[in-house]
């Protein structure tokens, strides 16, 4: 019988209340909830169900524990992805779509660090506003943009990275909403003046937080909370060059919605990237972005508390929004602004599914997947609450001893 694959949450099961022990001082209440919630997930602590085929002569049935639906969880991930990527299909435009990195500097990640909510913000902000900036310019584009982005706060090794992804189509409309105005092949404008303009924004938008009392030091930063020491950490970037990579135009939209899939909603490292674990460590694949060819791929080991201690690193703040919209994509007029956009580049407005327009109410006991042996619905015939399990229970086969 093949081994159940290796999870995250075997790991802070196995090695969590040692962690939690040897650094009770140094962890904070969300990342304690980040622990608890996916060590509990899809187990009997959060309760759950069972569901029967509704077909007589299958008969499948099936337990499922609920999840934890934490946004930091590797399983509960999938299913969200989806949802959001159904509302956001219906969005596309016929249009080039870019990819567009902005990395903060590693001088800066550890204040970013002992200040998320603060420098987070800030640097989707200053991403954001880099990117209008220079599409709005009329020696650049002269328009409106749209952009989707995503923060990330992990490399491959699952250090502290923080860096924002971006989707932008390849034009925008014009400032009287008349035109669609078209982008060049290559983007807006070469990566150095975006990393120039990013770079001056984001040190500018630093000073000010600092000025008005909203960044915090610790440990070895704690001088930088003089003004004067401040200014003198922050002079220096101002000469470095800040890295903003801009990928080659997706194919189509199809090639968008895999890319945002695999980004959106993804977390610091997956289930699938697991090798093996044991008392001494854990293993994991990792990607060397310093290597070309199919080599890039290793392997690396880590003490169990180590794991969890880079882990841990990436819990977000409570309410902090990761994926943001901007510019015509803002959600205050995102709807009427594609609309714009699909008059302009006249193309129709995608068909509604005729399954989700049924008049008919779906039946509540349904499950959303059909069954895995002969396709028919899965009915739920029983749930149970959190702490319990089902009173249902699997027939055991028969062994024949003849």
């Amino acid at each position: 019988m093949a081994r159940p694959a290796l999870e995250v949450a075997d790991i802070l099961r196995d090695h969590g209340p040692a962690w939690r022990e040897a650094n009770r001082k140094h962890v904070s209440l969300d990342q304690l909830k980040v622990m608890s919630a996916i060590e509990r997930c899809r187990t009997a602590a959060l309760g759950g169900h069972v569901a029967r085929c509704e077909n007589p002569a299958c008969g499948h049935t099936a337990i499922a524990y609920n999840s934890c639906r934490n946004r930091h969880c590797p399983k509960c991930q999938g299913a969200a992805s989806r949802r959001w990527l159904a509302e956001r299909e219906a969005e596309l435009l016929p249009v080039p779509y870019f990819h567009v990195v902005y990395t903060l500097p590693s001088e800066l990640r550890d204040i970013a660090y002992q200040n998320k909510r603060v420098v987070y913000d800030l640097l989707m902000k200053a991403a954001a506003e880099t990117t209008l900036a220079i599409a709005a310019d009329p020696k650049r584009l002269g328009a409106r943009i749209g952009i989707t982005a995503v923060l990330h706060t992990w490399g491959s090794a699952m250090t502290h990275h923080p860096h924002v992804h971006m989707v932008v189509p390849g034009g925008g409309l014009s400032f009287d909403s008349g035109r669609w105005v078209a982008s060049r092949s290559n983007f807006l404008v070469h990566v150095n003046v975006l990393a120039r303009l990013f770079r001056g924004k984001m040190l500018a938008m630093l000073m000010d937080a600092h000025h008005c009392g909203k960044l915090k030091f610790f440990n070895t930063h704690a001088g930088l909370a003089d003004k004067r020491t401040f200014k003198r950490f922050i002079a220096p970037l101002r000469h470095i060059k800040w890295v903003v990579h801009c990928k080659a135009p997706f194919a189509g939209p199809e090639q968008v919605l895999r890319y945002l899939s695999r980004y959106t909603h993804r977390v610091a490292i997956s289930n699938r990237r697991l090798v093996a674990a044991d008392g001494d460590g854990i293993a994991f694949r990792w990607k060397d972005y310093r290597t070309n060819g199919p080599g890039r791929w290793k392997t690396m080991r880590l003490h169990p508390h180590e794991f969890i201690r880079r882990f841990l690193l990436h819990v977000l703040p409570r309410g902090f929004h990761r994926i943001r919209h901007y510019g015509l994509f803002a959600n205050a007029h995102r709807a009427e602004s594609i609309a714009t956009a699909r008059a302009l580049l006249d193309v129709a407005a995608p068909a509604a599914d005729p399954q989700k327009q049924s008049d008919a109410a779906p039946d509540p006991r349904a499950l959303p997947r059909p069954c895995p042996c002969c396709g028919a619905r899965m009915i739920v015939i029983e749930t149970f609450t959190r702490g319990c399990e089902p009173r249902w229970r699997p027939t055991p086969s028969r062994v024949d001893t003849s």
